[in-house]
């Protein structure tokens, strides 16, 4: 069986991990292909810090972007905290 999936990329504040794996997997049963982050700074990932490694990963993030149809915004609470 061969479908056409949509493309989402996730995006908004590392903050909310939990509420990233939550939308990804409702999403994912909801046949979408999900793109998230690949790790969590405001979380507890401490690798994102270390010297080169957060422009790395928000210039990752854009081509993610890139490769969405569409994109969707983690916004807990109205925080108004969106990384993309």
């Amino acid at each position: 069986m061969v479908q056409n999936y949509k493309v989402i990329t996730l995006c908004g504040s590392t903050r909310f991990k939990e509420q990233f794996i939550e939308t990804q997997k409702r999403l994912t049963l909801e046949g979408c292909i999900v793109i998230s982050v690949g790790l969590f700074g405001h979380s507890g990932d401490e690798e994102v810090w270390k010297p080169g490694t957060k422009e790395m990963l928000d210039d990752m993030h854009k081509r993610k972007i890139d490769m969405a149809d569409e994109i969707l915004v983690i916004n807990v609470s109205g925080d108004g905290g969106a990384n993309c």
